[in-house]
């Protein structure tokens, strides 16, 4: 007998499933046949998905809610949904688009009506996902142009930095012996002497 199975993807632990898991429950889809990654659609290395590939039979059938569930990677997207319909012999339906079924038009023409809409909203997942990476990287450069920093904030210089720093100008002791005294690399000591300089602090 064909078992039906449904597929949920978020893309981090902290978004929520639910909106999914409702829509499969809804068209009959049970927990224990549900398989729930959570993690980029970038690629398909995604345990869950990888453990639904080896449970599907043919003839079974798979729920998915949007083709951006699937995948984001407009290629990696086609290629899975040959293995399911060809190489596996399943049926696929996206919810979310109902042209996107591959139980009804079997014929030649549904056929391809199916692989149309499926290539244009495989190029739409994609695209979006490129747009994302724009526009995460256009914020960034912003903030930074603003004086936003990014990563770890840095240490607080220790107490005898100032005393060890005249010292360092004065060309008393070296550098090495400098950054030994406050117990940092050299190229730590020699950095954070030059923005203590720039800073005006003396």
């Amino acid at each position: 007998m064909p078992t039906t199975y449904g597929y949920v993807r978020v893309s981090t632990k902290e978004q929520n499933e639910d909106r999914q898991l409702i829509a499969l429950h809804e068209v009959g889809v049970t927990d224990s046949k549900i398989y729930i990654d959570k993690q980029s659609g970038k690629d398909f290395i995604r345990p869950q998905y990888k453990k639904l590939l080896r449970k599907l039979k043919k003839d079974d059938l798979l729920f998915i809610k949007s083709i951006d569930r699937l995948g984001r990677n407009y290629e990696e997207i086609l290629e899975q949904w040959r293995i399911l319909t060809k190489e596996k012999g399943i049926d696929i339906v996206v919810l979310d688009m109902p042209l996107l079924d591959t139980r009804r038009g079997k014929d030649l023409m549904g056929t391809f009506l199916s692989d149309i809409v499926l290539q244009v909203l495989s190029f739409v997942a994609e695209n979006e996902r490129t747009n994302i990476r724009q526009r995460q990287a256009e914020g960034i450069a912003a903030a930074q142009a603003r004086g936003v920093r990014f990563g770890r904030p840095p240490k607080p210089l220790p107490d005898n930095f100032h005393e060890v720093y005249q010292r360092w100008k004065g060309g008393k002791i070296t550098g090495l012996v400098a950054a030994q005294e406050c117990q940092m690399p050299m190229a730590t000591f020699r950095y954070r002497a030059e923005i203590y300089e720039k800073a005006k602090l003396l």
